[in-house]
């Protein structure tokens, strides 16, 4: 099953991509584990990166999607995968479907988790507190307005793509909110799955 997960930054994409992932038995594949990995292993693609974010500029979408391609034709993703964080805009799902109908493959269906982006917030600055109090390190960004900006280039950027997948007949929308436990039966249940 080939999967993209879709809902603002703290929205719990990240835990619900592993439980599909266990479930499914595919990866998760998040664009910017793949970066780091190719700027690590220097490969011609990495250094082309490297390049670009030493220039303080993003990472064109020619190379992301570079990226996705070539961990997309690796042997664990062959049965499918959980895309995490990529894509963040409309253009780059339109280039994703061009990609993945060069390569024979298409999308089984975009999982949307549906927050209160207010919520969200207060969320965030728990668990920062949370782990600030374990001893733990926090991100730089795990601030409120920090955190409100990422939010506010999440609703200009991606937003957009709730429409652009729900007219493919695509879009499986889910409560976020609910408890971790609760979202994920919404999430296999979405796809016909059972957990």
């Amino acid at each position: 099953m080939r999967l993209i997960l879709l809902g603002p930054p703290g929205a719990g994409k990240g835990t619900q991509a592993v439980r599909l992932t266990e479930r499914l038995g595919v990866p998760q594949l998040s664009t910017g584990d793949m970066l780091r990995a190719a700027v690590a292993a220097s490969s011609p693609v990495g250094l082309q990166a490297q390049a670009m974010m030493e220039r303080g500029e993003l990472v064109s979408d020619e190379i992301v999607l570079s990226l996705v391609a070539a961990r997309i034709e690796q042997s664990d993703a062959q049965r499918g995968f959980v895309l995490d964080g990529f894509p963040r805009t409309v253009g780059q799902a339109v280039a994703l479907d061009t990609m993945l109908g060069e390569m024979g493959l298409a999308l089984d269906a975009v999982l949307e988790l549906q927050v209160d982006l207010n919520a969200l917030v207060a969320r965030m600055t728990g668990r920062v507190a949370e782990a600030r109090a374990r001893g733990e390190a926090t991100r730089a960004d795990d601030n409120p307005d920090a955190f409100r900006t990422r939010l506010e280039t999440y609703r200009e950027q991606t937003v957009p793509l709730s429409s652009y997948y729900a007219e493919r007949g695509l879009l499986r929308s889910v409560d976020g909110m609910l408890s971790v436990d609760r979202v994920a039966i919404d999430v296999m249940s979405s796809l016909g799955l059972k957990l």
